[in-house]
């Protein structure tokens, strides 16, 4: 039985793997890209996992692509107190209106569902997203599900295929991590080269 899980978990990765759009990705590059050349900034969100994902992604982005990148979560006094003073709904929007959120930068997403204004689920990611096109920021995501209110107003959003919609939240955030790595890690994109990789074919032990 547990045997069984195993294989079946990792084959519909090998299944995701074959159906997510390419071109997607390489649309968020193309945009990322952009931002790094412009010298805007790229503000990275999420919840639960997400959040996790984002303070890794924001070492990756700044230390191997090169793009000033944060992300509200690694700030938790700040996080916290608009929660507490603000609510929760608007802690995302709050907080990027005191980085002064501009047409330069970019904001990319990690979410299962994207958001959903209508079913009130993850407003917070649904109000930093308005507030993102009030003042013509980009908006990127890599998200589940069928996209959700990123997908909806994105200007490039890799949606992880729905091989098994028992295993869309663990599949989505592992994608999640595939895939902003190899973004920093595309030839036209990575600035710097990770310690291993900069070791070459030398043996450490």
């Amino acid at each position: 039985m547990y045997k069984d899980y195993i294989k079946s978990y990792l084959n519909e990765a090998k299944a995701i793997i074959d159906k997510i759009d390419q071109g997607s990705i390489h649309r968020v590059i193309e945009i990322l890209n952009g931002v790094r050349e412009q010298k805007g900034r790229l503000f990275i969100l999420g919840v639960g996992g997400g959040a996790g994902h984002a303070s890794h992604a924001v070492n990756d982005f700044r230390k191997l692509a090169g793009i000033e990148a944060y992300t509200p979560v690694d700030n938790v006094a700040e996080l916290t107190a608009r929660v507490n003073d603000e609510g929760w709904d608007t802690v995302f929007a709050k907080w990027l209106e005191g980085s002064n959120l501009n047409n330069k930068d970019a904001i990319l997403v990690f979410s299962v569902g994207g958001g959903h204004a209508e079913k009130n689920v993850s407003m917070n990611i649904v109000e930093a997203l308005k507030l993102a096109k009030q003042v013509h920021a980009k908006i990127l995501g890599v998200v589940g599900r069928d996209g959700g209110y990123t997908k909806q107003v994105a200007d490039a959003c890799v949606v992880v295929p729905v091989i098994n919609s028992e295993n869309v939240t663990p599949h989505t955030e592992a994608f999640q991590a595939v895939i902003w790595h190899l973004i920093v890690s595309h030839p036209k994109f990575q600035s710097q080269k990770g310690k291993w990789e900069s070791l070459g074919g030398t043996s450490v032990s």
